[in-house]
């Protein structure tokens, strides 16, 4: 729940089953509708791949990387040092 109150995606069990799921009431629920606004949400916390996400999006994987770059979203989340290494070794 307090997940919930501080405006981030938040799954609500009862008896230790999913009874409901909050997401923010937010500029982006409002822009982006409900289905694109969590699957942006569940990208975000790293629970779904880029296409799982544009999946329940309702959007082609091209679409839904369109919506992560005009959210100012990375795709891939992927450390600058080790991208550096990765080229030198191909080198």
């Amino acid at each position: 729940m307090k997940d919930a109150e501080l405006g981030r995606l938040a799954l609500i069990t009862k008896h230790g089953r999913p009874a409901i799921l909050a997401l923010p009431f937010d500029r982006r629920l409002l822009d982006q509708g409900v289905h694109r606004s969590l699957a942006v949400s569940l990208f975000e916390g790293g629970h779904l791949t880029p296409a799982q996400a544009a999946k329940i999006a309702g959007v082609s994987l091209d679409d839904f990387i369109d919506l992560l770059g005009s959210l100012g979203l990375p795709v891939v989340d992927y450390p600058a040092e080790d991208i550096t290494e990765e080229l030198d070794a191909a080198s």
